[in-house]
């Protein structure tokens, strides 16, 4: 079998390489000429990606490319490629588009495509499929399609691509059968769905769930701070029951690609197909974009309490990445935070050992550099504001700087000096 997999990314890399672990035959595609000679190099741009993986996977067969040439007598082609959000609301299809069009100057009958990129339900059927077969072959006997939404949950040490289980819906029962016969061979669980829009629509309900309980407790935690409830203590005590609950827990906002983005999607299609609002996920929306501006005013009751203004006054932000233990920056609250504390007259620094670099966005291109000790900054800043948890965070080594936190994650225990949200 050969496997060509556009997009070598944090979908398409570890994608392309499990399946290399079992023999397959793969190719990875993309069209960053940069990315695709230093992962020939053996060099991971892929924080769940180590040099040793990629090298043993280029030692069994494994190889980069940006010619989509390549795609010339592939058995599978798999479309890893970014979607993200258009200026009117749903997926820039762009990259979905380009890779399309590109496939088809190469693609032979017989050939299975299948689309991974996330977005509305009817891409595969649409867009993805009339590109690029162009009506020449009859699918599901000559061609075949189908879409495998992406599950990758970057940093999580415990679920990956063999055994996170995988969703297939094809245009038709034989593309749903082959696509399911494929990922088989190097996934643990297969998934068929009835079809593609199922499919595609798994993806959604995935993370709009997500969306909507994350705003609900971002929500909850406003009224609990002004009531003197301690949330986190309720969700802890809400989680012991074994069924009906599902804990989620506050934070300083949503990043990442999915969350988000993702529902936007569905809201923009319901919108635009049927011509009313997706309510939930538009008010799910306004409540986490809006917790970056909330964790700002924290920060300012804080240090008001203190007698201290928010103008001049010295903040370390502790992790700038959108979750805990990556160095993905994508969608991250930091950045919204840092421009309302900055535009306030903040004084800023901040501390992540995973992003050595951070220019946030809306800060006209201001440059910022991690500080080298968490303990020595801490000390000698009016107010530590730590926003993700890595393990290489010492929470004992920010404790004992005897600084005021502002703990948005609920991760150190509350006392005289550290507040929660």
């Amino acid at each position: 079998m050969k496997l060509v997999v556009v997009g070598q990314g944090y979908v398409g890399l570890p994608m392309a390489l499990r399946a290399a672990e079992v023999g397959i035959e793969v190719i990875g595609l993309d069209l960053n000429k940069e990315t695709v000679e230093s992962i020939n190099q053996g060099e991971s741009h892929i924080d769940d990606v180590s040099q040793l993986e990629l090298r043993r996977a280029l030692e069994h067969g494994y190889r980069a490319s940006a010619d989509y040439a390549d795609v010339s007598g592939a058995d599978v082609v798999v479309v890893c490629v970014p979607t993200p959000l258009s200026s009117h609301g749903g997926p820039d299809l762009q990259a979905v588009k380009g890779a399309a069009a590109s496939i088809s100057e190469h693609v032979s009958p017989g050939t299975l495509c299948i689309l991974e990129s996330t977005t509305y339900p009817g891409t595969t059927e649409e867009v993805f499929e009339p590109i690029i077969n162009r009506g020449r072959w009859k699918v599901g006997e000559e061609i075949f399609f189908a879409f495998s939404p992406e599950r990758i949950d970057p940093g999580n040490r415990h679920y990956g691509v063999r055994n996170t289980p995988k969703v297939v819906g094809g245009l038709t029962e034989n593309c749903t059968n082959r696509a399911s016969s494929f990922y088989a061979h190097f996934v643990d669980t297969v998934v068929p769905a009835k079809g593609c829009r199922e499919a595609e629509m798994a993806k959604l309900l995935e993370n709009t769930f997500r969306h909507v309980n994350i705003a609900l407790v971002n929500e909850m935690v406003r009224f609990c701070n002004e009531l003197d409830i301690d949330l986190w203590n309720a969700i802890d005590c809400a989680e012991s029951k074994p069924f009906g609950f599902m804990a989620f827990r506050p934070g300083p906002g949503v990043g990442g690609h999915c969350i988000p983005v993702d529902p936007s999607y569905l809201s923009h299609r319901v919108k635009a197909e049927l011509g009313y609002a997706f309510r939930m996920v538009e008010l799910a929306e306004e409540i986490n974009h809006a917790a970056p501006q909330y964790v700002a005013e924290r920060a300012r009751e804080i240090l008001n309490d203190a007698g201290l203004a928010v103008k001049g006054a010295r903040l370390l932000l502790v992790g700038v990445s959108y979750k805990p233990d990556i160095s993905d920056r994508r969608e991250s609250p930091a950045d919204p935070l840092a421009a309302y504390l900055h535009r306030w007259g903040a004084k800023l620094s901040y501390y992540d050992p995973h992003v050595p670099v951070w220019c946030p966005e809306g800060l006209g291109g201001l440059k910022y550099f991690s500080v080298e000790s968490l303990r020595e900054a801490a000390e000698n800043v009016d107010l530590v504001i730590l926003l993700q948890n890595h393990r290489v965070v010492s929470l004992e080594e920010l404790a004992l700087a005897n600084a005021r936190v502002l703990d948005t994650k609920a991760a150190m225990d509350a006392g005289p000096l550290v507040a929660r949200l």
